[in-house]
């Protein structure tokens, strides 16, 4: 019997049901209560300037957006429907040429109605940043 999305565990339905994640070809590394780690391989329609060979920072921004609403689906024990409320990225540099990028996002405190999230992205080493960002998200919960 096929996936469905009510089905799936939540790690695969962010990577497998999200249209947006599964054309980017999002993986996911780790699920943790609250804590998700994301990867996206390097692939030549996601570079974002031939000349150099780097993803394109749209892909790690939503690679980022991902990783984020992952660790607050992950963190409550409601299932909630989540959208993001904002999203700040601080690019410390670009990625490597001919690399992917890992994200890894923490919600650090959820209320009723908004989860706090910290994140970051790297490409070889996670002592060597690619980007960090900070997000809210609004929570739904069925009533």
């Amino acid at each position: 019997m096929a996936e469905t999305y009510e089905t799936a565990a939540p790690g695969d339905r962010m990577t497998m049901f999200v249209p947006h994640a599964a054309a980017l070809g999002m993986t996911l590394v780790s699920l943790e209560k609250g804590s998700g780690v994301m990867r996206v391989a390097w692939r030549e329609d996601l570079v974002g300037d031939p000349e150099t060979g780097v993803i394109a920072s749209g892909v790690v921004t939503a690679l980022i957006d991902h990783t984020c609403g992952l660790a607050i689906s992950s963190a409550g024990d409601v299932p909630a429907t989540i959208a993001t409320l904002d999203l700040r990225i601080d690019y410390l540099r670009p990625a490597g040429p001919g690399l992917g990028v890992t994200a890894q996002a923490d919600c650090y405190k959820l209320t009723r109605s908004v989860g706090f999230v910290r994140a970051q992205a790297w490409d070889v080493e996670s002592s060597d940043l690619v980007a960090t960002a900070q997000a809210t998200f609004m929570l739904t919960r069925a009533t």
